[in-house]
């Protein structure tokens, strides 16, 4: 290389590099700025970190079957049958047979004929809406969806209109702009990640035939958690009329996996037309194990759901008791506080007290509406519960965040 394109070369970089460590400075300043904790996970609800121990209070982990046995044995049964590794993407490779008890069994537990897992649930959502939508299709989409829904929809090339929150009459006003023969979309999250709160499904359901759309539904943090379980198409009753449920394994079953379930001609197409499925090397059998395992646990046992309700319903009352306002629906306790300065330093009276609650902030969730997102799970005891809800009492108060009082 010449010794000026050499120095050009050097010139960009550093630009890039400047401007890089700006936009890093920028988000210093707003107190925006995330980083990486590591934690040594000691059970289901409480780890380590530099000889302390505290509770987590910001897991996805609703039914605490990461530590189950019988989830750690349908891993270790995976790994031990079929390797560590599935060395390859499954069209090119093959499936092993764990891959089609586990579809079955989802399939069955979503009432559909078919099913099919993905690496995680954010590629799930990716793959799937890229597929079935393109720029002669009009998505419909909550303002508030998962990440991942909207960046499918972005990938899709589709004309995508964003409806307000949950707004059934503001999505029927946008539904009838479009021409009842143009293909359609109506998408959204089950249970809300930020909020807690239940879409109307029903509703939707009902705009779906009326202005002939396809209704699809992201269950990942609905599914173990409404629905006795099984996730928000069967709260509503709706398991057979909703096109696609899409869910994760990662979260109330414990392991690490996306899937999409649906009719049989959806799930052939996504097979051959999702890219990231046909181009991602398939999960290990040792994932595949514990997720198939934590779904029998969820069918069969129906104690861990019932701790998880009862769990859900005491924090609210306790929350409620003390000034800060908290429903039953879910295992989702979103505690507004607002200003990023306020929420971090709840998080870190919180953390000083042994208790993890991470502070939310922008772009996660809007400018000013920064909280502590709180989840209970069915591995949390009443003790435990009664400490986080009164230490976050205090803090709220000792601080002056009137945010949720």
């Amino acid at each position: 290389m010449s010794t000026w394109k050499k120095n050009l070369y050097l010139f960009s970089g550093d630009r890039m590099y400047k401007f890089f460590q700006e936009q890093l400075d920028n988000k210093i300043n707003n107190l925006n700025l995330r980083t990486l904790t590591e934690y040594c996970p000691i059970d289901a609800v409480r780890v380590k970190r530099n000889d302390k121990e505290y509770l987590m209070m910001a897991s996805n982990n609703y039914l605490g079957l990461t530590f189950d046995e019988r989830v750690i044995e349908g891993a270790i049964k995976g790994a031990q049958q079929y390797g560590t590794g599935s060395g390859g993407s499954r069209l090119v490779s093959g499936t092993f047979p764990l891959f089609t008890d586990l579809e079955r069994e989802l399939a069955k537990f979503k009432n559909t004929e078919k099913a099919l897992v993905f690496n995680t649930g954010y590629m799930a959502n990716v793959g799937t809406i890229s597929a079935i939508a393109d720029k002669n299709m009009t998505i419909f989409s909550d303002e508030l969806n998962h990440a991942s829904i909207i960046d499918g929809c972005r990938l899709s090339k589709a004309t995508v209109k964003a409806y307000s929150h949950c707004d059934v009459e503001k999505l029927k006003c946008l539904l009838k702009q479009v021409d009842r023969n143009a293909r359609k979309l109506i998408v959204t999250d089950g249970v809300f990640s930020m909020d807690g709160d239940i879409a109307p499904l029903d509703k939707l359901y009902e705009l779906s035939r009326e202005y002939n759309a396809l209704l699809m539904v992201d269950d990942a943090h609905a599914t173990g958690t409404i629905g006795n379980g099984h996730g928000t198409a069967a709260y509503y009753g709706l398991e057979k009329e909703v096109d696609i449920q899409l869910g994760t394994l990662s979260k109330s079953l414990g392991s690490v996996g996306g899937y999409v379930a649906a009719n049989s001609t959806i799930i052939d197409y996504l097979v051959n037309m999702s890219r990231s499925f046909i181009f991602s090397t398939a999960l290990s059998p040792a994932d595949i194990g514990a997720a198939l395992a934590a779904l029998h646990v969820l069918e069969s046992d129906t104690s861990v759901l019932r701790r998880l309700q009862n769990n859900v319903n005491y924090m609210a009352d306790c929350l409620n008791s003390m000034g800060i306002y908290a429903t039953n629906e879910t295992p989702i306790f979103p505690i507004l506080i607002g200003s990023n300065e306020d929420t971090l330093a709840v998080s870190n009276h919180l953390y000083n007290a042994g208790i993890i609650g991470t502070a939310i902030r922008p772009p996660t969730v809007p400018v000013g509406e920064s909280r502590i997102r709180l989840t209970v799970t069915a591995a949390h005891n009443r003790e435990q519960i009664n400490y986080v809800c009164q230490t976050l009492s205090k803090a709220i108060k000792e601080l002056n965040c009137e945010g949720s009082i």
